[in-house]
């Protein structure tokens, strides 16, 4: 089993949406697959209409219930299932570093989902937090959506020169293009010229699309509701980029 975060420091860089499809493709492709919902917004779980479902609390954090009983089917894909967040989800931090100052916990919950699943994918909260200290040693890749501007790339640098002061693995980290739009020119200038931070950026990008904001009316992932739009291609085009490192055993 692999485990993919999708994870940015700065919010509203379409990081949920990139989740939820590529979760949705990972299925289709035949690995059963959770999305683990950690930002309590919430907005994975609404999309994948697990909104009303229970999230996990302390109790499963603290080890005293199993995060098994807080999966949920999904209706989209019988092999893509959720573990939804709510509002109390707020709280996971101040949960993880007031019982486990390590940062494993995560790991450890994800560990026993092998059993079922093949992939993990974690729609992360934006923040450099102990929540993310335990994303970034639970994943094997850890995709960071990147809006071509400059305000997003220093978003990005925060993120690297994190992982180089506390010595994490910067092979872990894989930036794509995010919310792109090829008529402006600063976001056509950085992608046919990307900067060193993006230096290993995934080929495929991401437009700024209609069809990604209607995901708001369809709650549903663009590959079903509009399955030959320009976004639907792109998701498909980045989940297969990725598809074979997430499948190496």
């Amino acid at each position: 089993m692999k485990t993919l975060a999708i994870y940015n420091v700065k919010g509203g860089v379409g990081k949920t949406a990139a989740a939820v499809n590529l979760a949705y493709l990972a299925a289709e492709s035949g690995l059963p697959t959770v999305l683990w919902d950690l930002d309590p917004q919430g907005a994975a779980s609404w999309y994948l209409h697990g909104d009303d479902a229970k999230a996990p609390d302390k109790s499963v954090w603290r080890g005293s219930s199993p995060i098994g009983r807080r999966i949920v089917a999904t209706p989209h894909h019988e092999q893509l299932h959720l573990i939804p967040a709510d509002l109390e989800t707020r709280h996971l931090d101040v949960w993880l570093r007031k019982d486990d100052n390590s940062h494993d916990r995560l790991a450890s919950l994800i560990e026993p989902l092998s059993e079922q699943y093949s992939l993990v994918v974690l729609d992360c909260p934006p923040s450099l937090s102990h929540v993310a200290d335990n994303i970034f040693a639970a994943a094997d890749r850890i995709l960071v959506p990147t809006v071509p501007t400059h305000l997003s790339l220093r978003a990005l640098m925060t993120l690297i020169d994190y992982f180089k002061a506390h010595e994490l693995p910067r092979t872990r980290l894989k930036p794509f293009w995010s919310m792109a739009d090829r008529r402006r020119g600063l976001h056509r200038g950085l992608i046919e010229q990307p900067p060193k931070a993006m230096k290993d950026v995934c080929a495929s990008v991401i437009p700024y699309a209609a069809s990604v904001e209607r995901m708001g009316e369809t709650r549903a992932p663009i590959a079903l509701s509009e399955p030959s739009s320009y976004a639907a291609e792109a998701y498909r085009a980045l989940w297969a980029e990725n598809a074979n490192y997430l499948r190496r055993g």
